[in-house]
C-alpha cells in the first residue's frame, strides 16, 4: 500500500500520453519514453533505458498475444532474430558491467539513443516507400543468406535495443520488410513483436542487475500507458496517421540531435 501512495501521478500521465501515441501510430515505447525521461524529466540515461525496456517487455507481451491470436506472428524468422540478439544482448550487459557503463556511461547511453532516434525518424517517412518498393521489385533471396541476414539482424538489434531501448519496433520492421517482402506488413509487425518480447525481457532483467531500473517509475509508467494504448488504437481509425507520423519523425529528429 505504501508503494502505491509513492506513484508519481506526473509519469502516470506521461505513460498515457505516449500509449495514446503508440495505440494511434504503432511507432514503439521505446522511441518516445526514453527520450522523454531524459530530456523532460532529466532522468539519468542508464535509468531511462533500463526502465523502458521493462516497460516495453510489458506492453510487447500484450501486443503478441493479439498477434498470436491472429496468427501474424512467424515464429521461425522471430527465433532467428532472437539467435542474434539474445546472445548480442548478453556480451552487452557484459561488457557494461565491466567498464562500469551503468555508472559512468550516460554520454554513451545518450548518443547511441540519438542515433537510433534518427534512424527511427528516417524508417518512419520512408517506410511507406520502402514497403512498394520491397513488394513490387523485392525478390527474395536464398534460403541460406536470409537465415545468416535475420541473424546478423538480430544481433545488431540487440546490441543497439540495450543501449538505447529504441530499434526493436520501427528498425527491426524496415530490415524484415526488405529480407521477406512476399510477406504482408501485419505479420511482419506481430513477428517483430514477438521477438521484441524476450529482447526486452532479457536486457531489461540485465539491466535490473546492474541496479539501473526504477521500480516506482515502471509501475507509474504502466498505470498511464496501458489504458492509454487501448485509447489510442480506439481512435486510430479516426485519425490522419500520415500527418501524425510526419509530425512524431520530426519530434524524434529533435530528440536525437539534442542527446547527440
Amino acid at each position: 500500500m505504501e508503494f502505491l501512495l509513492q506513484i508519481n501521478p506526473t509519469y502516470s500521465l506521461s505513460g498515457a500520453f505516449v500509449g495514446l501515441l503508440i495505440g494511434m501510430t504503432g511507432v514503439g515505447g521505446g522511441s518516445l519514453m526514453t527520450p522523454l525521461l531524459i530530456l523532460i524529466f532529466g532522468m539519468a540515461p542508464a535509468t531511462a533505458v533500463g526502465t523502458d525496456l521493462l516497460y516495453g517487455s510489458a506492453t510487447k507481451l500484450c501486443g503478441t498475444i493479439v498477434h498470436s491470436r491472429g496468427q501474424r506472428v512467424k515464429w521461425r524468422i522471430a527465433g532467428l532474430l532472437a539467435c542474434g540478439s539474445l546472445p548480442a544482448t548478453a556480451m552487452t550487459l557484459w561488457v557494461m558491467s565491466q567498464l562500469g557503463l551503468e555508472k559512468h556511461g550516460g554520454g554513451l547511453f545518450a548518443t547511441v539513443l540519438g542515433v537510433a532516434l534518427l534512424l527511427t525518424a528516417l524508417s518512419m517517412v520512408f517506410r511507406p516507400q520502402l514497403l512498394a518498393y520491397s513488394q513490387s521489385h523485392g525478390r527474395p533471396l536464398p534460403k541460406v543468406w536470409r537465415t545468416v541476414l535475420t541473424v546478423v539482424t538480430g544481433l545488431v538489434l540487440g546490441c543497439v535495443v540495450t543501449l538505447s531501448s529504441v530499434g526493436a519496433g520501427a528498425l527491426g520492421v524496415t530490415v524484415l520488410m526488405l529480407l521477406y517482402p512476399e510477406l504482408p506488413p501485419t505479420r511482419l509487425v506481430g513477428t517483430d513483436i514477438a521477438h521484441a518480447v524476450p529482447l526486452t525481457l532479457f536486457a531489461g532483467i540485465g539491466h535490473w542487475w546492474l541496479g539501473s531500473v526504477d521500480w516506482l517509475l515502471l509501475v507509474s509508467l504502466l498505470l498511464g500507458s496501458i489504458p492509454g494504448v487501448m485509447l489510442g488504437s480506439h481512435l486510430s481509425a479516426k485519425m490522419p496517421e500520415r500527418w501524425l507520423r510526419l509530425i512524431l519523425a520530426a519530434v524524434l529528429v529533435v530528440a536525437g540531435v539534442r542527446l547527440i
